[in-house]
This record gives structure tokens, sequence and C-alpha cells, in this order.
């Protein structure tokens, strides 16, 4: 796989660039920018033009920005945005991107309540799954954004804008209008965050990329049925690429018998023991959350506190011996 130096060379030996950050070729006419935690995607268009999946972290703008010149010259903005859904961590350089690029974004019609200010999502569960991911994720932001006169509803027939060669699944229960998109030429799926390729509430999957196929981030997942039909028709489309909103691109038998097993055990796999949603689902519909379950445990505010410096502590330690361990 091709990577994109973001400094302006074009290597082939994954080496990360001065920033830390790399372009990666994953299939034809799509690159993953991986900042931090996170996945963006950068699709070519058959139109000449190209279009953004997801918007990852707050402070990523810029790097999205050199990446996009990078692949597709200077001064081109994207046609679209289009958003697997609108947790933070995938709408964070938004703001950004939209105060330079003249762009529209895309979501599904069961999103919008949640990116036009209506309404937040379902709270975090930061008892669901362990790890330090999970017990931060009381602090992770759950408010709404307000995009109104910047976003457009995806049509319901599965088409996405200037996109002719792919297609939207609705795959919801990770959040209520999540989409995946599948190109049927070449059976590549973006999956967003309805199953990913790390253990996303493992500090350390996170750190060292560990490739593991697995359901949803527990902690923000808010029905775990729904998950399940998500990731099974998904499955059925037999797919040869899977690139996904956290981890690393899986491919070939790894990902086609890992889907089965993760279809065939989801509940083992995939379900927390415990958590707010593991029994009792929020409800939604097209105006936002209709109800809540109650909450399994309350986080003791200075446990919390401390949980959630330990894990920042971890996350940034990390980064800085990684980036130090590359070669020069």
């Amino acid at each position: 796989m091709e990577h994109i130096d973001l400094r302006g060379t074009s290597t082939t030996n994954g080496k990360t660039t001065g920033s830390g950050q790399r372009c990666e070729q994953v299939a034809t006419g799509v690159w993953r920018l991986r900042i931090l935690f996170a996945n963006v995607y950068l699709v070519a268009a058959e139109d000449d033009q190209w279009v953004l999946i997801d918007a990852g972290l707050k402070g990523a703008g810029r790097k999205i920005k050199e990446a996009a010149a990078q692949l597709f010259g200077e001064d081109k903005p994207p046609a679209a945005i289009i958003l697997t859904h609108g947790h933070f961590d995938h709408i964070g350089a938004l703001p950004y991107l939209l105060s330079i690029w003249d762009t529209s974004v895309y979501a599904h019609p069961m999103e919008m309540p949640y990116l036009t200010g209506r309404a937040a999502y379902p709270p975090a569960d930061p008892f669901a799954g362990g790890g330090l991911m999970s017990w931060m994720s009381f602090l992770y932001p759950n408010q709404p954004a307000d995009l109104n006169g910047r976003i457009t509803a995806l049509n319901k027939d599965g088409s996405l804008p200037h996109l002719l060669s792919w297609r939207y699944l609705h795959t919801p229960g990770h959040a209520p209008g999540h989409i995946s998109l599948f190109r049927d030429t070449d059976s590549v799926l973006i999956v967003g965050d309805a199953f990913v390729t790390t253990r996303q509430e493992s500090v350390f999957s996170i750190l060292f990329q560990k490739m593991q196929l697995s359901g949803p981030p527990k902690y923000f997942t808010y029905d775990w049925e729904s998950a399940a039909a998500s990731v099974k028709s998904l499955q059925e489309l037999n797919p040869s690429i899977a690139a996904s909103g956290h981890g690393k691109p899986m491919h070939g038998h790894e990902l086609t018998e890992g889907l089965i097993r993760l279809v065939k055990d989801f509940e083992q796999i995939a379900v927390p023991s415990s958590g707010r949603y593991v029994k009792t689902p929020a409800r939604v519909n097209k105006r936002g959350v209709t109800e809540l379950p109650e909450p399994t445990n309350r986080m003791p505010g200075r446990i919390g506190t401390v949980v959630a410096a330990l894990a920042a502590i971890a996350i940034v330690g990390g980064l800085v011996w990684m980036r130090m361990k590359k070669p020069k």
C-alpha cells in the first residue's frame, strides 16, 4: 500500500511523516488518514472530484487539508463531505473545514437531530466494555452539533452524491443514523463504526493499532440488537476490504472469517457483560432520543476525574513514545 508523506513525498515503506501522520491508500481511489485514534477517508469520485468521509477529531482539519492537497491538488475542496455518523470523533474538524471549503455535508436522515442542534445522543456508558477509553467516555462531547444551512439528508434510496459507484447501507445501533458505504465493483466497504478493526476500548490496542475485528465501540453503542443486525447485513456483502473508523484496514481471509465469527458469536465478542444499554436500548425516532434506560452505575466525580486523567496521560505518553521510536 502506498503512503503519502504530508510534507510532499510519496513513500511505500509505511514510515510516518515528521508530523506523525500518513495517508495510506487502502483501495483504488480510497485513502485513509489516521489522526490519533480515528480515521477519515478521502475517496476519488468519477467526475474528477473527491469526497471526504468523516471529519475526525477536533484539530485534524489542517492535516486533512494537507492530505487532500497532496492527493488531489491545491485549492480543490471536496465535492461533498459524507458522515457515517455524528459522534465527536467523526465531526471534530468540521468547523475548520467548513470555514475554508464551500462544501455541503451529508448524513442519514436519522442523524439530522444530532447535527442540527435539536437533540443530544444517548449518553456514553463508561461501564461498558472496560478499558480506559470506556472509563473516560463520560467526558467525551455529546452535545448536538449545529450544521444548519450546511447539512443535507441523504436520499433514502442508498445513493451517494458524486460517488456513483458506491451506495450506502443504514447500519444503526452505534448511532441512530449510522451508515456504511459499499462499492459493488470491488466490494470495498467503508464501515464507520458499525464494527471496527481494533479494540477501541483499550488504550494499548489504539496506540499499537493491534488488529482485532470487534463490534462497535461499546461505550457509545445504544442498541445492541440493532448493532448485531447491522453487522450481519455487512457480513452478507462479503466485503473484500473493510476500512473502519478505528483501526487498520482488514482484508482477505482474516476479514471473511472474522466477520463470520463476529456474526455467529456477536453477543460473546461484541456485547459487554454489563452496561446501561445491554438489556434495554435507548429509544429514538426522527426527532431524537425518546427514552433512556437508567444507568447501571454512577461514576463518582473524583474517581472519574482521576481515571480520565490517567487515560489522557497514557494516550499522550504512548504517542510521544511511539514517535520517538520511529526511525529518522
